[in-house]
Parts: structure tokens; sequence; C-alpha cells
């Protein structure tokens, strides 16, 4: 993908060296520690040609940044990573061998530093950097500058049914897609798990509309010959400098913001956010066969057809209720639900006597659970919550509805009590 435009700087903006060691620093810390320590053996190995074992090179990391904050201490000013590096290094004799790093090697390193490994697209934090430093531009010339951010709908789906290796490929499929829909002065960026965004500088709303339906369409075609049996589709919001904002963080919410009312918006709705109130379903739920006589309002006399078995017009649980209306970002957050189909999630709730139950689906504001025998908490109650990738979390929860199913599973509704 190319980041270069005619009359203005390309690449990183410090020289080569400083620019990949204070970059390192925070890519570092994003990282978890077994791939943190992968790469710094590797870094280290390259400059001193000592095999270093991972937790020796996350333990030279560490004495590294400690000593750049003593010199500069010292010496009153920052100090470059590079100095405190070479300090640690010699005082250490770990520089028995020293080599310079050949170049194309460094380069190497600079860019994984700077890049999503998954996608190859630039990370987050070359999206936070570019997205000043193009704003600032486009405040000083008085230009344009357009966001969009994207994602994948229903991407969930595909890990869950599929595995996650195809989800990583549905990734890649995305990301190739930006590349080629995208002008060569656009950058492209992945932010988060299938999250991406594009700086479009110079272009007007307008232009960045048309650029988000091309890539729809494009990711569709992609998308045909896989033949998922969901709408797997890239939704997108845009903003753009100066009508929708001039800072960072409100382009960024605006764009979001327009991303959620897209995905809102094509999503299938449920027939019950049009039905009408409860009283008159009960009559407006019964077919009407052709050429039969409509029944009187007044005297509420029913049609001459045979009524079907009355539906469950039951209050629906407070997180199967569809969104109506407009509902804040926050609101749709907090009820959008994850499915724990397939996972060993469970957990245990009671005082003393405890009871291991299934975890259903869990969202931002609560949990579903399943117990067996039609065993049913109290209203409100402890639970230990036992989640892959999560550690054993303690909550306390509020019971909001009650539904037996079959085989005597009962579904139980609950929401996080702060």
């Amino acid at each position: 993908m190319a980041m270069s435009d005619p009359g203005r700087p390309t690449g990183l903006p410090l020289p080569v060296e400083d620019s990949f060691f204070e970059l390192l620093i925070d890519t570092l810390e994003g990282l978890d520690r077994p791939a943190r320590g992968l790469f710094l053996q590797r870094l280290l190995k390259s400059l001193t040609q000592i095999d270093f074992t991972e937790s020796l090179s996350l333990e030279i990391w560490e004495r590294i940044v400690d000593r750049r904050q003593q010199l500069k201490q010292l010496v009153g000013r920052p100090v470059a990573l590079k100095t405190a590096m070479m300090d640690v290094l010699t005082s250490y004799n770990y520089l028995r061998q020293p080599v310079l790093m050949e170049y194309d090697e460094l380069k190497k390193l600079q860019v994984n530093a700077a890049t999503d490994p998954l996608t190859g697209l630039y990370n987050r934090r070359l999206f936070e950097e570019y997205f000043e430093k193009e704003l600032n531009r486009a405040r000083r010339y008085d230009l344009s500058l357009a966001l969009i951010v994207l994602d994948l709908h229903m991407f969930k789906d595909v890990n869950d049914r599929y595995g996650h290796p195809r989800g990583d490929e549905v990734l890649r499929l995305a990301a190739s897609t930006l590349r080629h829909s995208m002008r060569t002065s656009d950058f492209a960026f992945r932010i988060g798990g299938d999250e991406f965004a594009l700086l479009l500088p110079q272009a007007d709303a307008e232009q960045a509309a048309t650029l988000g339906r091309r890539i729809r369409i494009n990711f569709a075609a992609v998308m045909q010959p896989h033949r998922m049996d969901f709408p797997l589709a890239l939704d997108y919001g845009l903003a753009v400098y100066p009508q929708d904002g001039d800072q960072t963080s409100v382009l960024m919410k605006v764009a979001d913001d327009r991303l959620y009312e897209m995905k809102y918006a094509n999503r299938p709705q449920p027939a019950q956010e049009t039905a009408p109130p409860v009283p008159s379903r009960r009559v407006t739920d019964r077919p009407q066969v052709e050429g039969a006589v409509p029944g009187s309002q007044e005297t509420g006399e029913a049609p001459p057809v045979k009524s079907p078995p009355a539906k469950d017009i039951s209050p629906k649980p407070q997180d199967e209720v569809p969104l109506t209306g407009q509902p804040s970002m926050k609101e749709r957050r907090k009820w959008e639900r994850i499915s724990m189909a397939g996972k060993n999630a469970f957990a245990r709730i009671g005082n003393g006597a405890e009871m291991r139950v299934r975890v259903i689906d869990m969202s931002h504001g609560g949990v579903a659970l399943e117990a067996e025998g039609g065993a049913i908490p109290g209203e409100s109650f402890h639970a230990v919550l036992h989640v892959p990738i999560l550690p054993a979390t303690r909550v306390r929860l509020k019971k909001l509805y009650a539904r037996t199913g079959t085989g005597l599973h009962t579904r139980i509704g609950c929401q996080f009590i702060v």
C-alpha cells in the first residue's frame, strides 16, 4: 500500500533508526508477553549475535527502559532509546562481537513494528499518528480530510461456524479489498479485531461516500465464491473535516455513530418493531382470508374464519427486545450479545451450595444463563463467570426474566449490578 503523495514527505517523520526504536516502545506494550519475548529475542540477536532466551530478552529490555529513565534524570533532557540500549549491552558485556545491523534488516523490523502482521495494513499506533498529522495539515492549508471507519458485519459468525483460520482469511480479503479500492494517496489501517480505518486527504463527503459504496460492492464480489450462509459485509461510517468537526476524537465519534446507523439499518428487523400495541395485537394477528368480511371494531366480532392458536404476546426478555427508533450507540453496544455457543462457558452461582449453569451469551450489560431442572436463584445473586480467554470473574447479577424451554432447561436473563 503506497503512503506517498507528491509534494509532501513520505515515510515516518523521524530518521530511520530513531523512528524505529521510538515506535518499538509503544508497539511492544501492545503485545502479550510471549510475542514480546520472541520479538526481543530476535532483535537482540541481530545486535549482539548472542542467542538469548525469551525470558532473558525480556529482562534485558526492562533494564534498557529503566536505564533510559535514569539517563534522562542525569542529563535533564530526553535520551534516545538506542543510547540506553548500547549502554546496557556494553555494561553487561553483551557486545563482545559488535556488528552493524544491515539496513534491510532494520527496515524489516521497522515495518513489522508499524504494521499489522495478519493483514499487512498499518496498525492503530500509526493510524493515530497519521490521523493527527493529516488533520494538522488540513487545518494549515485549509484542505478537507475524510475519515472512513469500517467493520465486518456478522464477522463473529465466521469464527463461530467456520473457525478462526477462516476468519483470518476473511480479514485478509477485507484488507486486500481496501488496498485495491482506494486511491494511492489514501491510507488504510487495521485498528481492531475486525475494524479498519481509511484516511482520505483532500476528499469531501461525496467522494468518501462513493469510496465506501465501492468497497462494499468490491468486498461482496470477493466473498461471493466463498458462499457464506449469512450476509457478511463491510459496513462503514464516515466523517469529514471541517464540517463534521475539527478534532480527531470528534471525527472518530461521528464516523463511529454513522457506522452503527448503517449496521442497524442493514440488519433484518423483527416484525414486532412495527406491530401495534399489545391490546390490539390479538385481533390483528389473525390472518385475513381473501374475500372474508372483516369483523366490526365496534362490536368486536371476529371474521368468519378459524383463528390459529393465540400467539405468545407476553413481554420479551430485556436482552431480546428489538431496538426501536434510533437508540444511542451506548445502548446498541450494551445489548449487543456475544454468543457462547460451542465454548466451555459456565457460571457457578448460589450461597454455599454452589450450582453450575451454562453461559449462553453475554453483553456489556448482562448475561444469559441456562439452568437444568428448573432451578432458579433469587432475584439477585452472586456468580463466578468462567469464560474462555477471560479470567474467572465474580459478579453480582439481577434476574430480569426466567423462561422454561425444552427438557426442563430454564433460560435466565440477568443484568450486571454495579
